[in-house]
């Protein structure tokens, strides 16, 4: 299994459960969350015969996705995600989601993280018999659940979850609804709204304003929540430790964003107000070099504790007919 270097670590992930644009809205959903990996674009849909719809591609949201795509992904019930690769390489066969077909029916996975023990495992269900078709490390999780003998399948999500160590924020598209769970450690975000009474998750709450959903609130570390038409069922499958990742504050998160329950922007902001009472400089104002994703949708606050002085760089954004959104840099 292929491991790759430097900061990979900040794949995005959508769902929307019972709504009748599932597609579009994961759609706009990624796109919001484009930041958070370019390399590959994916969604999974699930109709009402219990089928699950999957189109993915190399590339960006807008250019994976137009109208004959979309009109191609039927259903209620959607997860997407958009990929910056951290175990496998850069290929289609590991875009997400990762579609099985499993003695519980089909099941969608959307993965953001990195296991750590995911190779000993992998040589273990090899040699088990288990055949995989990608290089990533996701692609265990659904081997473990397929291989689980739990009454149910929230129960086996569980059970497999259990077995794997790392950094897991992940959805899973199935005909009980979409299962929704962070790792023990929460150290990857993901959190809960709701959208016309329609449950939607997503790795950032950017996505959420996008669509006119409402923030609810973040799936706590060792919690699987089931999301359907109905509502949210939760259960803890694993005691919490919360040591959530730093970077999504300094680095990988919008600053529009709310993460760990903290406004990103404010949160940069504290960093340079810290940095000016640390390391002071005689100048009037200080403006750090701009960290920015190959989107470009987003800019470090600067300020200085001499001036009181600060701004935030922002795009505005523009959505055409059938939902594709531009960038326009101001």
């Amino acid at each position: 299994m292929e491991v790759r270097r430097g900061f990979r670590d900040e794949c995005g992930i959508f769902g929307v459960a019972g709504s009748d644009d599932a597609g579009n809205l994961s759609y706009l959903g990624l796109y919001a969350l484009q930041h958070r990996g370019q390399e590959s674009a994916g969604i999974a849909t699930l109709d009402d015969e219990g089928k699950i719809h999957i189109e993915r591609e190399m590339g960006y949201v807008a250019d994976v996705f137009d109208e004959a795509r979309l009109s191609r992904l039927p259903g209620r019930t959607a997860i997407g995600h958009v990929r910056y690769a951290t175990a496998g390489g850069s290929l289609l066969a590991n875009a997400q989601p990762i579609v099985f077909a499993t003695g519980r029916g089909p099941l969608a996975l959307a993965h953001n993280g990195n296991l750590v023990n995911a190779r000993e495992i992998r040589l273990r269900l090899e040699a088990a018999g288990s055949l995989f078709t990608t290089t990533s490390d996701s692609e265990i999780i659904l081997h473990l659940v397929a291989r689980s003998k739990a009454a149910t399948l929230q129960a086996a999500i569980a059970e497999a979850l259990l077995e794997v160590h790392g950094a897991y924020s992940l959805l899973i598209l199935s005909r009980d609804g979409i299962f929704a769970a962070r790792d023990p450690n929460g150290i990857r975000p993901l959190s809960l709204g709701s959208r016309e009474g329609s449950p939607v998750v997503a790795s950032e709450t950017c996505a959420f304003d996008l669509i006119g959903a409402r923030f609810e609130r973040d799936v706590e570390p060792g919690e699987i929540v089931r999301l359907t038409k109905a509502g949210l069922e939760s259960l803890r499958f694993a005691f919490p430790r919360p040591t959530p990742c730093v970077f999504e504050h300094v680095y990988f998160s919008r600053p529009d964003s709310f993460v760990f329950g903290k406004s990103v922007a404010a949160t940069r902001e504290a960093f340079g107000a810290r940095l000016a009472r640390e390391h002071p400089v005689p100048a009037d104002v200080v403006v750090p070099r701009t960290i920015e994703s190959s989107t470009r949708t987003t800019r470090l606050p600067a300020t200085t504790s001499r001036t009181g002085f600060s701004f935030t760089l922002t795009p505005k954004w523009r959505i055409d007919c059938f939902g594709s959104m531009k960038v326009r840099p101001t």
